[in-house]
């Protein structure tokens, strides 16, 4: 009787702890404004980077690189005005 207990007590010990090994804390969740924060942040350097590549590019006229700018400004204002309505 007292080997079945000890058996009984050391199964049930292993199987929690490897229950336990197997579901690890979820991390936490951010929150509304660290996400809309990370978002703006990330969709500010997208449009620096855009912005760099169509300033520097070798072969594009004065007027292709302002065609170029007016139609990466309205989409990032519209890119914008959709994080603000999210948020």
């Amino acid at each position: 009787m007292k080997k079945l207990l000890i058996l009984t007590n050391l199964v049930m010990g292993l199987s929690a702890t490897a229950f336990a090994q197997k579901r690890p804390p979820s991390p936490p969740h951010p929150s509304k404004t660290e996400l809309y924060n990370s978002k703006a942040h990330e969709l500010e350097k997208k449009y620096n980077t855009e912005k760099k590549l169509i300033m520097n590019h070798p072969l594009a006229t004065k007027k292709m690189k302002s065609d170029q700018l007016k139609a990466l400004n309205a989409r990032y204002q519209a890119e914008k005005k959709l994080l603000r309505s999210v948020k």
